[in-house]
């Protein structure tokens, strides 16, 4: 944490990029426009999402009451009414991160593609500099609220342990459909995770690095200090700050900047806190 904190409070602005990143009002180049339109199509539910977590209450109530009184139908249809619904809820979360997931791909190839060297890439791409950001945020939020919600993992025991109880009763099982057991698999460890869609977005930088190995992997993590190091400068810099038009967009760069470091210190091969490091710690 205290690396963490001296890298926010840098201040040294000499090294690294300076200019500023237009986080509000960055629009789409012509050449920019294919991976911004596919992105922007997931973007656009990022804040529903985030709302239907918010209001995430869970069936802890029906859940109890249907444990304590075992033979009590009703109670047990109760809680299963309660519960499967709210599975369809945890899907749609979960399904979100896989499209998260492939939005983040394609901004990493568009971000990280030769000629350009980061620096180059997110100063003349900053409306997909912008996109990249608002994964990041969107990905901290999401994991705070999850973390804050027990209900989550509680509900989805639940109704994986009644799913398995009911197929070897052979009861049909309404809602099956809606989860299968694969799928019900990777749901359960997806929110096992304490920060399940970092460790998405984690996983999908790691995977990018491998599978593209013709590109050298300083590509991506200097595209990821060069990153933090733009929000730092911004935040430092009294000119760019007096250009935010938005109170929100300080603790905007403050998470992105926490994101990408995160980030940094998944896909380097020695992470973001050693000494050789890019970004300053």
């Amino acid at each position: 944490m205290g690396n963490l904190l001296k890298v926010l409070t840098c201040t040294d602005l000499e090294q690294g990029p300076n200019f500023f990143l237009d986080f509000e009002n960055a629009q789409p180049t012509e050449s920019e426009k294919e991976i911004y339109n596919q992105v922007n199509v997931v973007l656009k539910d990022a804040e529903g999402i985030l709302e239907d977590l918010q209001s995430y209450r869970g069936a802890g109530h029906e859940i109890r009451e249907a444990i304590q009184h075992p033979s009590d139908e009703k109670l047990q249809e109760k809680a299963w009414g309660a519960v499967v619904p709210l599975v369809g809820k945890l899907k749609k979360f979960y399904e979100f991160s896989q499209r998260l997931e492939a939005g983040l791909r394609g901004l990493l190839g568009a971000l990280t593609s030769t000629p350009y060297s980061p620096t180059q890439h997110l100063e003349r791409e900053q409306a997909l500099a912008k996109q990249f950001a608002e994964i990041l945020h969107f990905t901290l939020r999401f994991d705070e609220l999850k973390m804050t919600n027990p209900a989550i993992q509680n509900d989805f025991s639940y109704y994986r342990r009644t799913l398995s109880r009911m197929r070897i009763n052979n009861v049909p099982a309404e809602g099956e459909n809606e989860v299968n057991n694969e799928l019900a698999n990777r749901m359960s460890l997806f929110y096992a995770e304490a920060t399940p869609m970092l460790k998405t977005l984690s996983d999908a930088t790691t995977k990018f690095v491998s599978e593209n190995k013709n590109l050298p992997i300083e590509n991506t993590t200097d595209c990821l200090s060069t990153m933090a190091s733009v929000c730092r400068v911004m935040l430092e810099t009294p000119e760019y700050r007096s250009r935010f038009t938005n109170e929100d967009t300080v603790s905007f760069c403050l998470r992105v900047m926490v994101g990408v470091i995160i980030l940094y210190d998944h896909v380097h091969p020695v992470g973001a806190f050693a000494k050789t490091s890019k970004i300053d710690v």
